[in-house]
């Protein structure tokens, strides 16, 4: 028979529940102190990169935050051609608060043809630089422009230079692997995406809600 009363377990709780509470109370005071420190308010640069799945993904998810902020938004996509997908059903029915533009011709392995994809990457990139300079856009993704910059579709140091001279308070997100050391460095938020497990691998074809 144990020794233990129920009034003892009970003072056993409280003690743990206090200590919780104060281990809580003062990692609250820093994580206060510390977003009190951040003053600065600008427009970001934001990089999706890496094998894994789920860039484009996330940067719509960028996309639907914002416009819950009511806020205008654009996509610009690079490869990626005129597909229907899921996204887009849902994210042109906000009307004038999304603008999209799909100006790839797909993948260098399906056109097969060098110069007809430098063309497109040079009418999308137009396309963004116009987008780059409307006074209230809020946000613009730039889809698979990592891509087109891998394949040396567009000159790097252009790219740069307008993300650079864009208006101060305008986030721009950029998707695709293989994202160029420039760019990154010059960044205010990179995510590397990791391929852990894919289903693709085990013969799964790609399907609606989830690829597209």
């Amino acid at each position: 028979m144990s020794g233990r009363s129920p009034e003892g377990d009970d003072d056993k709780a409280l003690a743990e529940a206090a200590r919780h509470r104060e281990k809580m109370a003062k990692r609250k005071a820093v994580q206060d102190a510390e977003v009190a420190g951040k003053t600065i308010e600008k427009g970001l640069v934001i990089v999706h990169t890496g094998a894994g799945k789920g860039k484009s993904t996330a940067a719509f998810g960028l996309v639907l935050r914002m416009i819950g902020q009511g806020r205008k938004t654009a996509i610009v996509q690079f490869i990626k051609g005129a597909w229907s997908t899921g996204e887009r059903a849902v994210l042109e029915r906000f009307g004038d608060l999304v603008a999209w533009y799909s100006m790839g011709e797909g993948f260098t392995w399906e056109t097969q043809d060098r110069a007809r994809d430098v063309a497109a990457a040079t009418r999308a990139w137009a396309q963004a630089e116009a987008l780059m300079a409307e006074p209230d856009l809020a946000l613009l993704v730039l889809d698979e422009l990592n891509i087109a910059l891998r394949y040396d579709y567009l000159p790097l140091d252009r790219v740069l230079a307008a993300l650079a001279a864009r208006r101060p308070d305008l986030h721009v997100v950029i998707t695709g692997r293989n994202a160029k050391p420039e760019l990154i460095a010059a960044a205010d938020l990179v995510t590397e995406m990791v391929a852990v497990k894919h289903h693709f691998a085990q013969g799964v074809k790609a399907q609606p809600g989830i690829e597209f």
